[in-house]
């Protein structure tokens, strides 16, 4: 079916039937009903017609697209991707796949933080993104920070395929815990995956009880909040190309107050990768959000036009 945005789609409850198991008949001995689980599918079709980035998309459950804007022109299609429910707990899952055909650009974003809260019976929470680019096309990812709750047990998978002209920039920002809401990362386990296949992989475990992990020189040093942007191209990058973008964004890392934990390099001919770690997630937003402009000039010589949702 094709989406159309419900602003009065309710956030608790829903005709679209989560699934959860029958509750057996009340009785004295009988526990409480496990939490209801969503399981919510959005799929996304970017194609280029007549100049204009033009996207058609369908869905099963609480996720949408809204309105698509065009501050750049009708070549770049920037779209909003709404989770109503706005968090994941144990036993949900969110399955998002996005295909950009021949030469079509999307930008796709989130109004808002993807929280995994507290799984009480240990079942995962889970959010997988899987995305497909055709010859000459062009997806800019740029989500709001994950924020990983005390005791939740999460995985964030993201993949992304693409055709030898095809090119992608995306980013993924993750906070462990809110230690300004006096909700420190005590207790949990954050499963993240960031794939390009045949090209390059990432896949690590956070948890919270390995204090070599967390707290040591060679792990996350204290710091809570971790960003990763990635510039990939489904061939090797011309070696000039590559050493400009790489030399754009050095040059706003070392004029950070984040310089000594962020850094710049060449993961591959075809990938560019930026790292930054921080002890909350405005500053490494930040500083991600000067070098994915900074790349967007560098690489595609166009102006870092922010989306308008992250001006709000």
């Amino acid at each position: 079916m094709t989406a159309t945005f419900d602003p009065s789609f309710p956030s608790t409850s829903s005709s679209l039937s989560p699934t959860s198991p029958a509750s057996p008949a009340s009785s004295p001995t009988t526990a409480a009903p496990a939490q209801r689980q969503w399981l919510a599918r959005l799929g996304a079709d970017y194609r280029l017609e007549r100049g204009r980035c033009v996207v058609s998309h369908e869905h099963d459950g609480p996720l949408r697209l809204l309105k698509s804007l065009y501050p750049e022109g009708d070549a770049i299609c920037h779209s909003v991707l709404v989770h109503p429910p706005s968090g994941l707990v144990g036993g949900d899952t969110l399955d998002i796949a996005v295909t950009v055909g021949e030469g079509a650009h999307a930008l796709v974003t989130t109004p808002g933080a993807t929280r995994f809260y507290r799984s009480p019976d240990g079942a995962p929470a889970t959010q997988r993104v899987r995305a497909t680019l055709g010859e000459g096309a062009r997806l800019e990812w740029l989500p709001l920070e994950a924020i990983a709750y005390p005791g939740c047990e999460a995985v964030n998978e993201a993949r992304f395929t693409l055709a030898p002209t095809a090119e992608l920039l995306a980013w993924d920002i993750t906070a462990l815990g809110l230690p300004g809401a006096g909700q420190p990362f005590s207790s949990g386990r954050f499963l993240q995956h960031l794939e390009i296949p045949g090209v390059w992989l990432e896949r690590g475990r956070l948890d919270a009880v390995d204090a070599l992990l967390m707290d040591g020189e060679l792990g996350l040093a204290g710091q809570r909040c971790l960003g990763t942007l990635v510039f990939a191209s489904g061939a090797a990058l011309d070696r000039d190309r590559r050493e400009r973008a790489l030399d754009a964004v050095r040059a706003l890392i070392d004029a950070d107050p984040l310089r000594a934990s962020a850094g710049a390099t060449a993961a591959q001919d075809g990938v560019l990768v930026v790292r930054v770690l921080g002890p909350v997630v405005e500053p490494v937003a930040l500083l991600l959000r000067r070098c994915w402009a900074a790349w967007r000039h560098a690489l595609w010589d166009l102006d870092g036009t922010t989306p308008r949702l992250w001006a709000m």
